[in-house]
Formats: structure tokens, sequence, C-alpha cells
């Protein structure tokens, strides 16, 4: 069925129809409209039965998943920026548990300084942690990802992190196709989980391993990692068949058959990336777009397969490792590893900053020239950083350079933190 909704509405029903046993949550921009809806159809039957549970922090929401899973219950839960670092212990003693969990991460830069807007921080600071991580373009995808994410971690007994851009998706009004609960059941089997705890059958879970174990433990997670590359197609494949659209997958281009130049992104950047590669292909200029789905595990051999007849690749991300460059970039130019391909890195977006179709434009102009650096700021303000360089060379105590570059540009800093509150 057709409906004109938000996308945090969008993802809180197509969970519900997911028939999740536990939801604990704790609100944390740009997440909190997901779970305020999960809560009130908690509340009023819609769900059921299902228990919602109100928790102290981030920390104890992922503690609390960590034992229904365990228990034997099918778990939700979503969170964003600091509220996902906070839980990072218990993010990681789930994966380390096997235990399937499918938590949405609204994504939202980490401070400091305090930022509530959007960019990839906050997920990308987990990539490790043993989750699988999915990422959604747009809110019909992010709605479908949820769906196939309970299917996927249950498979596997790994937990799931399905990312939506925070705000630009999290709060956008768009049409999607919201599946009957028919369609849903007819996908998503019944929960059977592959270990729980049973006082008939009592086992330790989450005991002390020592050397002797330690690393076929988590080699065990990494080969579980690897099934996913194998089992995603086939799942996005039946669940094509049974919602009659395309959604999900490992990766997914866009006019690259012919392509000289290729961009790569996550998330709902992709739309607009695919919308300058209109206009300039209609100028002729032969440029494509590979869109990542899935970043863990990531899909190397997909990933070589698409970019390798490419002269030229722009990595365009919203994250960054500092002192490095791109950590998405990072992943592909493993991909490419011994193709004589270059890589460039752009990194976009921080903080929520607008990726305009002008300044794509040029930079994909630029890049056809092979005239950008390796690691590119896009539309950074360089005067004003080299001000603050030059201020911090010059005076010992340069002061707090967040609060000295608002003041450089005319933002009064206590201003913006009222905004935000």
């Amino acid at each position: 069925m057709l409906k004109q909704i938000e996308g945090s509405r969008a993802v809180a029903e197509a969970v519900a129809l997911c028939r999740p046993e536990v939801i604990c949550a704790y609100p944390i921009s740009p997440q909190t409209h997901i779970v305020e809806a999960l809560g009130e159809f908690v509340k009023d039957g819609t769900l059921a039965p299902c228990e919602f549970i109100n928790v102290e922090s981030e920390f104890a929401a992922m503690s609390v998943a960590i034992g229904s899973s365990a228990a034997g219950a099918r778990t939700y839960t979503a969170t964003a920026s600091q509220g996902l670092l906070f839980m990072a212990e218990a993010v990681y003693n789930a994966s380390g548990l096997g235990l399937p969990i499918v938590m949405t991460v609204a994504n939202r830069a980490i401070g400091a300084p305090i930022n509530i807007w959007n960019d990839h921080s906050d997920a990308l600071s987990q990539r490790d942690s043993g989750w699988l991580q999915i990422f959604a373009e747009t809110n019909q995808e992010a709605l479908d990802l949820h769906i196939q994410a309970f299917r996927l971690a249950e498979e596997l007994s790994l937990p799931i992190m399905v990312c939506m851009d925070g705000f630009i998706l999290t709060h956008a009004y768009e049409r999607v196709d919201m599946p009957t609960q028919a369609q849903v059941d007819a996908y998503l089997p019944k929960y059977e989980p592959r270990q729980v705890l049973d006082p008939a059958e009592p086992v330790s879970i989450g005991a002390m391993v020592g050397p002797e174990a330690f690393m076929e433990v988590r080699y065990l997670a990494h080969a579980k990692q690897m099934e996913a590359l194998k089992l995603i197609p086939g799942y996005a494949a039946e669940f094509r068949e049974v919602f009659g659209r395309d959604s999900g997958g490992l990766t997914h281009t866009y006019k690259a058959d012919d392509a000289e130049t290729m961009v790569v992104a996550m998330g709902s950047l992709l739309g607009t990336i695919k919308d300058v590669i209109d206009e300039m292909r209609a100028a002729g200029h032969k440029i494509g777009v590979l869109g990542i789905t899935l970043f863990r595990p990531f899909p190397i051999a997909q990933v070589r397969e698409a970019l390798h007849g490419a002269q030229r690749v722009v990595v365009l991300e919203k994250s960054l490792a500092v002192g490095l460059g791109g950590i998405l970039a990072t992943n592909v130019r493993m991909a490419l590893s011994a193709l004589p391909i270059d890589v460039y890195t752009v990194v976009a977006g921080i903080g929520g900053r607008p990726i305009t179709m002008r300044s794509l434009h040029a930079l994909f102009r630029e890049a056809e020239r092979d005239d950008i650096d390796p690691v590119t700021f896009l539309d950074l303000n360089h005067d004003v950083v080299d001000k603050q360089l030059a201020r911090e060379r010059s005076t010992r105590r340069s002061g707090p350079a967040a609060e000295a570059i608002l003041r450089d540009i005319g933002v009064v800093a206590a201003k913006v933190a009222q905004e935000v509150r």
C-alpha cells in the first residue's frame, strides 16, 4: 500500500510487521521518532505480544537487547551518534555472543564539538565490532532493509545495523510502498534461535575464553560474515519475488557500463549523485556510480568487478579517518589493489554540511582531468582553517578552535547550542 509518510514512521511500521518480541530503547536524535512510534504500537496493542522496555541509557538498551536475545526473543533497538559510542562495549558483546539483534542507526556526527546533523562517523566507528552494516539510499530501501535484516541476522545468528541518514531520511516525508503483514510473514520465518538460555538445559554464555580458543571463536564471526556475502543476493532476489521490487543486495550501479569515471558512495547522497550524473551524461561525459549497500562485510569481489574498467574512481564519503583520509576509500583501494586505477578520496557533508549539485559538477569535472588531490575536502573553507592555524602558531593560549572558527565566520557558539537544544 502506497503511503506518504515520515521515514522514521515507515521504519517503525516495517519493524512492527517483523513481529519483534522485545524492543528496548533510549531516545537520542534523530532516531527518537522510530522508537516513539513503536512504543505507541505496543501500548495500543497494534504490536503484540511485545514488551517495550524504557531504559536509562544506550548502554542499558544494548544490555537489555543482549539479555532478551539470549533468552530467545526477537529483539530490536535503535540509536545514533554518541548513543552508539556509549553502548560500544555492549555492541562488541552482542556480536561476540552471536546474537541476532537488529538495530537502526540513524546516522549522525560524533562530537566534540556537539553536532546533531548527519554524517557516517558513528556507524563507521563501529565497523570492526563484528556487526553487519547495511546502508539505505532511500526511505523505501530503509523500510525494506529492516525486513531483510531480521531474516539475515537470524539465519547467521549475528547482529545487524541498518544505517539510514539522520534527518535527511529519518525526518523526510516520502511515498513508500508499505507491505502487508501477510507479505512479511511469507518472507520472514518465525524466529527459531540457534542458541537460547533455557533452565532445563543450562549453559554458560559469555564465559571467559583464553588464548587456546579465542582466535577460533573470533574467526567464526568472520566466517559468518563471509557467509553473508553468499546469502544476501539470494535474500534480495526472494524479496523481489514476494514484494515486487528490487531492494538490498550487496552493491548497485548506475550508468556504469562505459564509464571512465566512477563515483562510489553510500546512503542518501547517492540520489544527488545520480541527478548530477544524468546531467553530465546528457552533456557527453562518461561517468557512473557504484552504490555500496553492504559495508560490513565489505563486498570486495563485487566492488572490483564494478570498477575494474574505469580509468579513475572518486570515493565520496561522509566520514573521515583522521590522519589518513577516507574510510570507505581505504576499503575500495583494497578491492582495487594491483589494478592501475587512480582512487581519489573526497570527504564531504561532515556534520551535515550540504552537498550541492553545483559542487559535485565542479568536483567530477576536475576528477575527469585528474586535477584533484588524492584526499580532498569538498567545500572546505581554507581561509578559515588557515586563519586558525596561524592563530595557534602565534598565540600559545589560542583557546578552543571550534569557538574561534565560529567567531571568524560570524556565528556565536551560544546561539548554535541554543538552536541545537
